[in-house]
This record gives C-alpha cells, sequence and structure tokens, in this order.
C-alpha cells in the first residue's frame, strides 16, 4: 500500500476529479491484490469496502482516508451523478473565513458529502461509522429528494 501512496504523492493531478479517479482506482487495485476482494463501483460494493476497512489498523491515516474516501466517494458521484469540487468541512476554521485548507466534497443535487471524512471517522471511530449503513441512509435520503 505504501508503493501506491509514494507513486500518487508523486503525481501532479490537472483536477480535483483527476486526483479522485487516482486515488479510487489504486483503491480498486489495491482491495484486489491485497484484500482478495472487489470493489466495482456498485452499491453492493460498499459492503466490500466495509469488510476491508474492518480488518484496517490505523496506520498512515491521511493517505488511506484519501484512499478508500476516493473510491467511496466516487462510486456515490457515479450513482447518482454527483461533481466533486474543493470546500471545508462545515465547522472547520476555514468555514468561518479563516484560510486554510479545504478538503474533496461530493456534490449531489445540492447535498454535499465528505467521503474522505467518513472514510476516517470509521478507521479511528470503528464499527458505530459503518459505510454501508451511511451508504443506505444516503441513498434513502437521495431518493427522497428526487421530484417525483
Amino acid at each position: 500500500m505504501f508503493d501506491s501512496k509514494a507513486r500518487l504523492d508523486a503525481l501532479n493531478f490537472a483536477s480535483i476529479d483527476e486526483m479522485i479517479r487516482a486515488y479510487a482506482d489504486e483503491a480498486v487495485l489495491i482491495a484486489r491484490q491485497q484484500h482478495r476482494v472487489l470493489l466495482d463501483y456498485t452499491p453492493a460494493s460498499v459492503d466490500a469496502l466495509e469488510r476491508v476497512l474492518d480488518g484496517q489498523a490505523a496506520v498512515d491515516l491521511d493517505f488511506q482516508s484519501r484512499l478508500w474516501g476516493s473510491y467511496f466517494g466516487e462510486l456515490l458521484r457515479r450513482r447518482w451523478n454527483g461533481v466533486w469540487l474543493l470546500a471545508p468541512y462545515p465547522g472547520s476554521r476555514e468555514q468561518s473565513g479563516d484560510a486554510g485548507s479545504v478538503i474533496p466534497t461530493l456534490d449531489v443535487a445540492g447535498s454535499r458529502l465528505w467521503p474522505t471524512i467518513k472514510v476516517y471517522r470509521r478507521l479511528t471511530l470503528g464499527a458505530a461509522e459503518n459505510l454501508s449503513t451511511f451508504y443506505r441512509l444516503v441513498e434513502k435520503r437521495l431518493a427522497a429528494d428526487k421530484p417525483h
């Protein structure tokens, strides 16, 4: 996994979309090679991703959050035609006007999601932050917001 980190860190991306796709594709490769798990961007693969995360040690959380969060976010983006952007996380100092960093944010029909933060929380807080449960909540919310 750390060969992947060095390779991805050395790249210069032209856009947030390009960066997310590169990390998501790497997550697919690592899941297959190191965990024997198929991640195929389908809703069913959220359970597979959850199993991978369940066995991860909390090592290099920044990279793991970016790697697995990019896959999770890209799955959500493809499912609901979302758009990647960079924005501060709600409640952060940056949101109140302080200069600082922004993070990959997924905009889906006006709703904002932070997949890398969700994965970070899953890695640090454990099963209470289950991605499959979160995915079902997002799906329910987005289906309810859809015009009939």
